[in-house]
């Protein structure tokens, strides 16, 4: 039996023991001098987030399958264990093995969200590990301190925490990981250093090095340029990308957590991408094109996770659920396979469309819970400016065909500060919300509600230019604008005919105008986290932690003035943090997709017609489709 890094006197003095001791079902334990490799595998978050991570769980199988390579789980201490492991210089450690990660070969950091980037410092604190990369000794010999990768979709614009990062891999990480993971060992056993290792790494796929370039910046304080330091780095990254999923590695044992957590069921992912088009969405952006499962493997994998964790429910994952060109198939045969066995079949990102209605009859004799629905926008102009691509009409009949079914709650997604947004565009959010309600009344008999009453709820998010969309050159709206609008939707609601039905809830500002910061920024805004770290702010996707306080100091001692990379709308010439990086689609499209947006014109989905985004240069999925 393994010894635990914790004492039980520890482990009896914080919140949830259990995110510390390792030992779960299914996860993988293997001796350590049988193996070559060991990486450390990081979701910057707490146990409970990071478990829910599809994206590791499938590096988590993928690596494991190796038998030169052990990957273990990491994941943030929260608060109280923090406290305690600084207290008494105990070292952050993987959970398997309970050892401590500063041992490792490599640190891989997910990178999903930009608020995790002071848990990133946290994390690398913890383990021992110089918070800058610079300081970690490029004539080291390999294995003396961990490799320090980050990858996700924030990884998309590394520059704002490059300085804390040897190496990012943009990309989907089935495809080259082998690549990197196999000159590691060959390196390591030649005796090579990490500098040289980081500079062969550089011109594999989707291998980004920091250290290998240096930005150069205008009089304006705008980047002029990006400049290599290395002759052999490569001008441009392109990402890496998988375009045969039903050979891809799939995680069908995952891991079985010991306490409840934000996603405790088996994740069944069916396709990658988006056809839609949506102009706020990086991830419909930076994984084109769409590429599907067959439903021969959906089916193997739904059957195998069952069998091996026991879950009640699968849940179906893609960045629109409904868009699956088997979607129909696929649930009717997982309605009438797992009926008997009581398990519940989960569509999140459903869209409002005929393949939804098609569908509600297969599914409305299962569990009824809630359904979600992303209208994104009150009023149809502004579903128009961000291509949404759904009507008003869609939404009434959408919701009138749930009701039918038996689902009395609905939730709503939408985001405010969109650009070129009105007051009555915000306001129109209420009326939208106070309209389903009705509807529920107009739709459901009166002898058949039993008692039940409508809930309505309205969840509205700030809305954050991304890189690699076409609103990458929009301004943010002010901080004090957002909580304007917020309290107009929550009087108009408290004011509407149906106001005991509804229900409206907001994100804080001021979390939105530091993710804005982080999501443009270029490398001069490190120093403004790593000075809000030394202040203490971890953990500030967490209402309960967010330092505000703490932020404006930091920001102000280091000079980065956040409202340059928010609250400026940029030239469409100027040069980016994240140019360097090729994600198929072209930076044209791009501002093609923008100026449509400042028009209101809507642009159709990939499968109505190719509109030459560049992603076809990948050579498969949806833009091939008609081909086959």
């Amino acid at each position: 039996m393994k010894k635990l890094a914790l004492s039980d006197e520890i482990l009896l003095s914080v919140e949830h023991p259990e995110r510390y001791i390792g030992g779960e079902i299914n996860s993988v334990v293997k001796k350590k001098e049988d193996v070559d490799i060991r990486f450390a595998m990081c979701f910057p978050d707490v146990y409970e987030i990071g478990m829910s991570h599809l994206g590791i769980q499938i590096l988590y199988e993928m690596f494991n399958r190796r038998s030169d390579v052990w990957c273990e789980r990491v994941y943030s201490p929260w608060l109280d264990l923090d406290r305690i492991m600084r207290e008494k210089g105990i070292p952050l450690f993987a959970l398997e093995s309970q050892e401590p990660v500063r041992d490792f070969d490599f640190l891989g950091i997910t990178l999903q969200y930009e608020m995790c980037y002071t848990n990133v410092l946290q994390v690398l604190d913890l383990a021992g590990i110089p918070l800058m990369a610079a300081d970690r000794g490029m004539d080291e010999p390999l294995g003396e301190m961990p490799v320090v990768i980050g990858g996700g979709p924030c990884a998309y614009n590394p520059e704002p925490i490059a300085d804390f990062f040897d190496m990012f891999y943009i990309g989907e990480g089935e495809t080259e990981y082998d690549r990197l993971l196999t000159l590691y060992g060959e390196l390591k056993k030649q005796g090579a250093t990490r500098g040289e290792f980081l500079r062969r790494a550089s011109n594999i796929r989707g291998m980004y090095v920091p250290s290998l370039y240096e930005p150069e910046y205008a009089a304006d304080g705008t980047l002029k340029a990006f400049n290599k330091l290395c002759s052999d780095a490569p001008d441009r990254i392109l990402k890496a990308i998988c375009m045969d999923m039903d050979n891809a590695p799939y995680p069908v044992k995952r891991v079985i957590p010991f306490i409840k957590v934000t996603q405790d069921r088996s994740v069944l992912e069916i396709q990658r991408g988006c056809i839609r088009g949506c102009r706020f969405c990086q991830a419909g952006m930076i994984y084109r094109p769409v590429r599907e499962k067959s439903l021969d493997t959906l089916k193997k994998h739904a059957q195998a996770m069952i069998e091996a964790t026991g879950d009640d429910e699968i849940s179906l994952s893609s960045l629109s659920t409904s868009d699956y060109t088997k979607i129909a198939e696929l649930v009717k045969w997982l309605v009438e396979t797992y009926r008997e066995k009581f398990i519940n079949i989960s569509l999140p990102s459903l869209r409002i469309d005929h393949v939804f209605l098609d569908m509600m009859e297969t599914i409305q004799d299962s569990k009824k819970g809630s359904l979600t629905f992303a209208p994104e926008a009150g009023s149809q102009r502004m579903r128009d400016v961000i291509n949404k691509g759904i009507t008003t009409e869609d939404i009434m009949q959408g919701s009138a065909i749930c009701f039918e079914a038996g689902y009395s709650k609905v939730k709503l997604y939408f985001m405010m500060g969109l650009p070129g947004e009105s007051d009555e565009d915000v306001l129109a959010i209420a009326d939208l919300a106070n309209d389903v309600a009705m509807n529920y009344f107009d739709t459901v008999p009166k002898e058949e509600r039993k008692g039940v009453r409508v809930q309505v709820t309205g969840s509205a998010s700030f809305f954050v230019p991304k890189p690699f969309t076409p609103f990458q050159w929009c301004a943010m709206d002010r901080p004090e604008n957002f909580v304007r609008k917020a309290h107009m939707v929550n009087e108009a609601m408290e004011n509407s005919l149906n106001h005991k039905s509804l229900k409206f809830q907001y994100h804080e500002s001021g979390i939105s105008s530091l993710e804005g910061l982080f999501a443009r920024g270029d490398r001069r805004v490190a120093r403004g986290i790593l000075a809000a770290y030394k202040k203490g702010c971890i953990y500030d996707a967490w209402t309960e932690s967010f330092d505000r306080a703490g932020w404006d100091e930091a920001l102000q001692e280091t000079g980065i003035d956040i409202g340059f990379y928010t609250l400026r709308e940029r030239p469409l010439d100027e040069v980016f943090p994240w140019d360097f990086i090729d994600i198929g689609v072209s930076r044209e499209f791009l501002k093609k997709e923008y100026l449509r947006s400042k028009e209101g014109t809507v642009t159709p989905n990939c499968r109505e017609k190719c509109n030459g985004c560049g992603a076809a240069v990948f050579g498969g999925g949806v833009c091939f489709a008609d081909r086959l």
